[in-house]
């Protein structure tokens, strides 16, 4: 068995219907349905300008917060090798493995003017 959440409002979570996945709840147990509702509303009632401001802000946050925590649990890897750890936890190891061949295939080739 895995750990797959540590702390905060991660509650509530079932199965998918193929019992392939974990599902947790979007609303978290400390909101009220009342106000998920009016949150839902003024979002809804956004332009899709704010709208997608919101979501690419979310998403730099969730981001920032995955890097930190590699960061954190690997203290010694250098930047490239957290940029790559990251991918490869977000994207696969046959892309990182794609990723980190061309990378090392652009450093052993000379650049002009170098």
């Amino acid at each position: 068995m895995t750990r797959l959440t540590f702390g905060g409002t991660n509650n509530r979570p079932t199965w998918s219907p193929d019992g392939r996945y974990v599902v947790i709840p979007a609303r978290p147990a400390d909101t009220a349905p009342d106000a998920e509702r009016v949150q839902v509303a003024l979002l809804r009632a956004a332009p899709v300008a704010r709208r997608l401001h919101i979501a690419m802000a979310l998403s730099a946050t969730i981001i920032g917060a995955a890097r930190r925590a590699l960061a954190r649990a690997q203290p010694q890897a250098s930047p490239r090798e957290l940029d790559l750890r990251f991918v490869e936890s977000h994207y696969g190891t046959a892309l990182v493995a794609d990723l980190r061949a061309d990378l090392d295939r652009r450093d052993a080739t000379p650049r002009p003017g170098a």
